[in-house]
């Protein structure tokens, strides 16, 4: 039988991974399968480029603006990364993100 996972962001360990950027993993599936939340500090820039060689990733904007290098997406804006993609993680005003990773394409 299958059953419910949850967790507050507050049960989440932060792990910082790029100064200003912050992880909360919510859940991580059996696979590569993954659910964070991202918290991305006033005017910090992640270190490199996130491409997406193998997996997809799937952002919702839950407050402030995030700019993927190119463009700002305000809150509530939905964001599809598809394999093959990159970005650079960043914003000027600070926010948080909803991040999805499906399970990884082989």
């Amino acid at each position: 039988m299958n059953q419910i996972v949850w967790k507050s962001i507050e049960d989440s360990p932060a792990q910082y991974v790029s100064e200003g950027i912050l992880v909360r993993q919510l859940w991580q599936g059996k696979s590569s399968a993954q659910a964070m939340v991202v918290e991305i500090s006033p005017g910090a820039k992640w270190d490199g480029i996130d491409t997406h060689t193998d997996n997809s990733e799937e952002v919702f904007v839950i407050s402030g603006v995030f700019n993927d290098g190119i463009r700002d997406y305000s809150a509530g804006t939905f964001i599809h990364h598809p394999v093959g993609s990159s970005h650079v993680p960043q914003s000027e005003t600070g926010c948080r993100l909803f991040i999805f990773y499906p399970q990884k394409q082989l």
